[in-house]
C-alpha cells in the first residue's frame, strides 16, 4: 500500500449486497414527504427530477467525459476503465491489479515522492480499485484543484515508468494483501463460487492472481496490457461536486490526447459459461461455516435485472446483532429468528455485462447447516411460486430507499457516473430508475424467479466445518416443489 494518508487502494471483489448500489442512480432524498418545523420537504416525485444533470461529452478521440455539478466546495474525479481481471489470460492473471499498484510508484514527470507530495499538500485523496470487469483511478480534492487532480490522473495512466525496482518491492505488498485476502473469509468463499460458477472462464479467476503469477510478472506483462487495454473508447472520465463540465472537458482534451482512440475487435468481452457445481474446503478446526448457495443471474442491461433486484430484497440480509429480531421483513429472517439458525445472512445479485451470480451467503454453526440451507431454498420456492403483492410493494419500497440512500457526497455519485456509463453507455434518470422498479409486480417476480431459480443448478461453495452441508444431489433436488 502506499502512504496511508493520501493513497488507498485494493481490490473490489463483485459479491455484494451493496454491489447493485454501486451501479444505479441515487438522490439524497427520503421516500415520504415530510413537515419539518413549519416547512414541507419536496415530495418524493419531487425530489426526482430535483437532481443535477448528468452532462455527457465524448470527444474526438473517444473518451467520455461526464459530470454532475452539485455546487460542492469539493469534488472527485476519476478514471473508468472497461478493463479488468475478466480481460487477462491464465498466463497473465493479476496485472490488472498489479498495474493499479504500480501507477503511484513514479511517472515520467513525478518520482513516487514528487507524486505522494503533490497529493497530500492539496489535501487530496488519491484512490484505486480493481474489480473483474473495470479498473478505476480517481481523487477527491477541493474542486479549485480539479486541474491539477486531472494532471495526476492523466500523468499516471499515460507516463508511469513501471520501474524494475518498483515492481519488484511491490510484489511483496501484493503477496502480503494476498495474506490478508486470505483471512477475510467472505473474500474466500466469493472468490470460490466465482471459480466453481465460471469454471475455465476469465471471471472464474481471482482478481490479484495466483502466487506465481505475482512472482513472475514482468513489466513487459505490464506494458503490453496497458497497450492493449487502456485506451479512449474504453475510458470514461467522471466527475461529481463543484464541477465545471465545460471546463473539465477542456482538461480532458489538453491531458488525455495521447490515448489511443481504437482498440482491437478481440479485446471485447467473450461470453463465460456458467456451471451449475460445488467447492467444499473442509476444516473443523474453525467455528463456523461460511457457505454461498447462488444460481446464474443476468447481465446489467437485461429486462430482468429489475425483478431480480426486487426478488433480492425480498430475501434481504440479517444478522444477530439486529434489534429488530423477528419483526424484521424479510420472512428468511424471521425462519432464522424463529428456529435459532444462522448467525447472519446476505442476499446478493451480483451482475457482469452477460451474466451474473444472484443467491444468498451465510455464517452458521456447523449443526445448523443444514437447515438453514433447507429454509434458504424453501423460500426460494415460495417466491417463485406464491410471493404476494403486498411483499413486493414493500420490496420496491425498500430498493428505492437503498438506493436513493447511497447519495452522501460527490464521491458515490462519481463512481455511480463512472459504472453507469461503462455498463449501459449513459446514466440512468432517477424517473427512469423509479419507473422500472414500479413496472415490477408480484406475477413478474414470479415468472422472472421461476426463469432463474426454480429447477436450476445452483453453485456451492462451503468453507469451514461443512460436514452437514447436504451433497450436490440433494442441494440440487431441493431446487424444486414437486406438488406445484
Amino acid at each position: 500500500m502506499a502512504s496511508p494518508i493520501a493513497f488507498r487502494h485494493g481490490l473490489k471483489n463483485a459479491g455484494r449486497l451493496a454491489n447493485f448500489l454501486s451501479l444505479t442512480p441515487k438522490g439524497k432524498t427520503g421516500i415520504l414527504a415530510c413537515k419539518r418545523y413549519g416547512s414541507t420537504a419536496l415530495s418524493y416525485e419531487q425530489s426526482l427530477y430535483n437532481v443535477p444533470e448528468t452532462k455527457v461529452t465524448t470527444l474526438a478521440n473517444g473518451l467520455r467525459v461526464a459530470t454532475e455539478d452539485s455546487g460542492l466546495s469539493t469534488a472527485t474525479v476519476g478514471l473508468w476503465i472497461d478493463a479488468g481481471s475478466r480481460f487477462e489470460t491464465e498466463k497473465n492473471n493479476g496485472v490488472a491489479h498489479f498495474l493499479e499498484h504500480m501507477a503511484f510508484k513514479g511517472t515520467k514527470n513525478r518520482s513516487q515522492m514528487d507524486l505522494e507530495l503533490e497529493v497530500e499538500n492539496m489535501g487530496a485523496h488519491l484512490n484505486a480499485y480493481t474489480s473483474r470487469e473495470q479498473t478505476v483511478y480517481y481523487a477527491k480534492v477541493f474542486s479549485q484543484d480539479i486541474p491539477k487532480a486531472v494532471d495526476i490522473l492523466a500523468d499516471i495512466i499515460q507516463n508511469s515508468t513501471l520501474g524494475e525496482a518498483e515492481i519488484e518491492r511491490e510484489r511483496g505488498v501484493i503477496l502480503r494483501e494476498m495474506q490478508e485476502v486470505d483471512t477475510q473469509l467472505e473474500e474466500v468463499v466469493f472468490d470460490h463460487l466465482h471459480a466453481t460458477a465460471y469454471q475455465g472462464t476469465p471471471l472464474g479467476r481471482t482478481i490479484l492472481g495466483p502466487t506465481q503469477n505475482v512472482k513472475t510478472i514482468t513489466r513487459d506483462d505490464l506494458v503490453e496490457y496497458i497497450s492493449k487495454h487502456y485506451s479512449a473508447p474504453r475510458m470514461v472520465l467522471a466527475a461529481a461536486g463543484g464541477v465545471d463540465h465545460d471546463a473539465l472537458v477542456k482538461l480532458a482534451e489538453q491531458n488525455f490526447v495521447g490515448l489511443r482512440s481504437t482498440y482491437e475487435s478481440q479485446d471485447v468481452i467473450n461470453p463465460c459459461r456458467y456451471t451449475g457445481s460445488e467447492i467444499r474446503v473442509r476444516d473443523d478446526d474453525m467455528p463456523l461455516a461460511h457457505v454461498a448457495l447462488a444460481v446464474e443471474g443476468c447481465g446489467w442491461t437485461h429486462p430482468d435485472y429489475f425483478g431480480l433486484m426486487v426478488a433480492n430484497m425480498l430475501i434481504g440480509s440479517w444478522d444477530r446483532s439486529f434489534s429488530a429480531g423477528r419483526n424484521i421483513s424479510s420472512k428468511l429472517a424471521q425462519d432464522m429468528v424463529e428456529h435459532n439458525l444462522a448467525h447472519s445472512f446476505m442476499s446478493f445479485n451480483t451482475c457482469y455485462t452477460d451474466t451474473g451470480l444472484w443467491g444468498v451467503y451465510f455464517v452458521a454453526d456447523r449443526m445448523k447447516i443444514d437447515d438453514t440451507a433447507y429454509c434458504i431454498q424453501n423460500e426460494w420456492m415460495r417466491i417463485c411460486t406464491s410471493v404476494t403483492d403486498h411483499e413486493v410493494a414493500r420490496a420496491k419500497n425498500l430498493l428505492k430507499t437503498n438506493i436513493l440512500m447511497q447519495l452522501d457526497g460527490s464521491t458515490p455519485i462519481c463512481e455511480d457516473i463512472g459504472r453507469q456509463m461503462l455498463t449501459y453507455g449513459r446514466r440512468i434518470p432517477l424517473p427512469e430508475l423509479d419507473k422500472r422498479i414500479e413496472m415490477v409486480d408480484a406475477k413478474m417476480v414470479r415468472d422472472i424467479a421461476t426463469k432463474y431459480i426454480y429447477d436450476r443448478c445452483p453453485a456451492v461453495v462451503g468453507v469451514g466445518p461443512i460436514e452437514q452441508l447436504q451433497e450436490y444431489n440433494r442441494l440440487r433436488g431441493s431446487m424444486y416443489w414437486l406438488r406445484l
